[in-house]
């Protein structure tokens, strides 16, 4: 096994490794609770590679055939397209064979992997990390940096998936995997049952911001296909629906727990009774009533209820319809772990605000939870205007701006 790479210190706030990397000319995260980073490694010495790269996703994954039609559009020099999908891990072992994740009988944990072609996916990271490439090609596989914090693993690991073994040839900072748990190469994705294209990286020629990007890659899209296209610097992470946290970050701030598919009940989740018992109450709200969720985001929910009461703005929530929800996103299994299932997130005045549908939310009470931390699905590439995320601390400092 090539160690190319060693563990790079974990995530902070403004990570960039190095001025000029490809996948790393991204913006800073927002500053969030999450662990302190122990140290490590600094991050590695690049230069800068080719031209800028862009995101490209669309809700519910790429349509077949995209990276076909994109690689013979005018303009796009390089393309990768990655592959993402909830795959449910048995155990983890040690560099040195010790167990170390070993969730009850009948549960897995459910992590969010990614696959790629290692030699598309080449040209998108720095030369200090390409010789992990080929461990990947060999059917390794590379561990982001937050993922090995959460796992408290090392290069050498062996990450069990029933009976599929993916050992650990390298660890890469988040932003270079996309902030997935795990990259490994198509040919053991497939194995592990990840198959939904879900974005693609473009470098292209000539082409030097979003808009024009956007204007050649509908030519591979069917009409209607909502589109988002981001530019350097413009998201955190270059992923899928990158306007909200990662799993891995959720896990780091809320919990990770351990699942299985509910039987009988397609697209929902059983999740392991100790880790609700720990991390999901019950508690009563003003405006909301009973709500459900986790037990850290009631602070933030209380603070932004209160002020809107101490605003007069009461009238703006004419129901409240939970937190807590055990499924997949739009309950489909082959989406992503909805982020309800964390107790991170609220539905608010479902009634008049239906999935897809143009949101109606009063803009003042939008206000107040966004600086309560709340990320608004009414921004949203496909509009869930009843939607409100845990996304970073509260501002309670600042004083409200309500017009």
């Amino acid at each position: 096994m090539r160690r190319t790479l060693a563990i790079v210190a974990g995530a902070v706030a403004g990570l960039l490794v190095g001025a000029g990397v490809t996948l790393a000319l991204q913006a800073a995260r927002p500053s969030s609770p999450a662990p302190t980073a122990t140290a490590g490694s600094a991050p590695p010495t690049t230069r800068a590679a080719g031209p800028g790269t862009f995101l490209a996703w669309t809700h519910g994954g790429l349509p077949k055939g995209f990276l076909t039609k994109v690689t013979t559009l005018p303009g796009i020099e390089r393309v990768v397209v990655v592959k993402s999908d909830v795959v449910w891990m048995t155990r983890s072992l040690s560099d040195g064979g010790e167990l170390v994740d070993d969730p009850p009988q009948g549960y897995a944990i459910p992590l969010e992997v990614a696959a790629v072609d290692p030699s598309e996916y080449e040209p998108f990271v720095p030369l200090s990390a390409q010789g992990a490439i080929a461990d990947l090609q060999d059917g390794f596989g590379v561990l982001g940096e937050s993922s090995a914090r959460l796992r408290r693993l090392s290069i050498g690991a062996v990450l069990e998936f029933d009976s599929v073994q993916v050992r650990i040839a390298a660890i890469w900072p988040d932003e270079l995997v996309g902030a997935h748990e795990l990259l490994v190469a198509r040919r053991v994705g497939r194995q592990l049952g990840v198959s939904r294209d879900r974005y693609a990286l473009l470098q292209p020629e000539g082409l030097s911001n979003g808009r024009q990007v956007a204007r050649i890659l509908r030519a591979a899209l069917p009409g209607g296909v909502p589109l988002q296209v981001r530019s350097p610097g413009e998201t955190p992470y270059f992923r899928q629906g990158d306007a909200v946290l990662p799993p891995v970050e959720l896990k780091l701030l809320f919990g990770e727990f351990a699942a299985r598919p509910a039987p009988g009940r397609r697209g929902y989740l059983e999740i392991d009774p100790a880790w609700e018992a720990t991390h999901v109450a019950t508690e009563r709200v003003p405006l909301l009533g009973p709500v459900t969720c986790n037990v850290a985001l009631f602070p933030q929910i209380r603070g932004a209820v209160r002020e809107l009461i101490e605003l007069g703005l009461e009238g703006t929530i004419d129901s409240f319809s939970g937190c807590y929800a055990r499924r997949f996103a739009n309950r489909d299994p082959h989406q992503g772990i909805s982020h309800h299932t964390w107790g991170v997130a609220l539905d608010i005045n479902v009634g008049s605000n239906p999935y897809g549908e143009p949101a109606n939310q009063d803009p003042r009470m939008v206000q107040v939870f966004e600086r309560w931390g709340f990320i608004w699905g009414g921004t949203f590439v496909r509009t869930d205007g009843m939607h409100f995320e845990w996304h970073r601390p509260a501002n309670a400092d600042r004083p409200p701006a309500i017009g």
